[in-house]
Parts: C-alpha cells; structure tokens; sequence
C-alpha cells in the first residue's frame, strides 16, 4: 500500500509571490487597532498556475478558516500571529513558512499590547512597491467592489 502525502496549507510559492502592508488604525469602537492588508503582487512568477490571483487568495483565506466579506460579522482567523523579537510573522495553519509581515515598532507595540490585528485580504494583485496613495486607492476600490475578505488574527 502507498500513501501519497498532500501538503495542507498554502503552497509555498504563493506564500512567496504575497505583497503585505501593516499600519495602526481606528476600529469601529474608536479603539486602535492594528492592520494587516496581504495581497497577491502582480510580479510574475516562474511558472504561473492557471488559475487566477483570486482564486489563490480565497484558498489562502480558507487556510485561516474563511475570511468575511464586509457585512459579515468579522470572523476569527485564530492565533495566526507570531511575534519574534522586533518582527511579526503571519502563520497560515499548515505552511512549512511564515510570512513576514512589514512592521514598525509603535505597530509591533500595538499588536503586542492588544493580542489583535484587523486582518485584510485583497483578491486583486497589489505591487509591494505601491505607495500610500496607490493603497488607500486599492482599498477603496477593493472594498466597493467587494474584493476584500476580513478576518481578525490573534497573537493568543
């Protein structure tokens, strides 16, 4: 008898081809709260699958458990996050990598101090380059058009 093992989580070269921002914000209670917006970069990558962006972030979402969408009340991602040192990783349950996310202390403060982060992911491809203007313009667009699934990651 042989056994053909399948790997559970993402694949690793998804995890590589993922552009990440993290900034402090405002929740809907006026509390701050951190943020986490994970998209795919439109760089291509050496052998493209064939199925498109959108359908690997939604794979990647149901990795965390099934993301929202902005009416749904905010589902819990669990203890996806990881802090180490100075830097906060995003763990996808099954994934033999964690995903560095871009930090600055006073947000590495914030999601220690709260155990929580807003966690945002885009379907549309976003380039890591993008500045903040190019950002706020995404969300924007993402968010009308309903191409944002929602989560809430935890540290504990």
């Amino acid at each position: 008898m042989t056994a053909t093992l399948t790997p559970t989580g993402p694949e690793p070269r998804l995890l590589l081809s993922l552009a990440a921002w993290s900034w402090p914000g405002t929740g809907p209670d006026n509390r701050e709260i951190a943020h986490i917006l994970i998209t795919h970069s439109p760089a291509p990558a050496l052998s493209d699958p064939p199925d498109s962006p959108g359908a690997r972030m939604r794979r990647l979402a149901d990795s965390l458990g099934g993301l929202g969408r902005a009416e749904d009340v905010v589902p819990d991602a669990g203890r996806c996050l990881h802090i180490i040192g100075d830097h906060v990783f995003l763990h996808f349950p099954g994934a033999s990598r964690r995903l560095r996310l871009p930090s600055r202390p006073a947000w590495t403060a914030l999601v220690t101090r709260t155990g929580t982060a807003v966690l945002l992911l885009g379907l549309d491809s976003l380039s890591q380059s993008a500045d903040a203007s190019q950002l706020d313009t995404y969300l924007d667009t993402a968010s009308q058009s309903d191409r944002l699934l929602y989560g809430m990651a935890r540290t504990r």
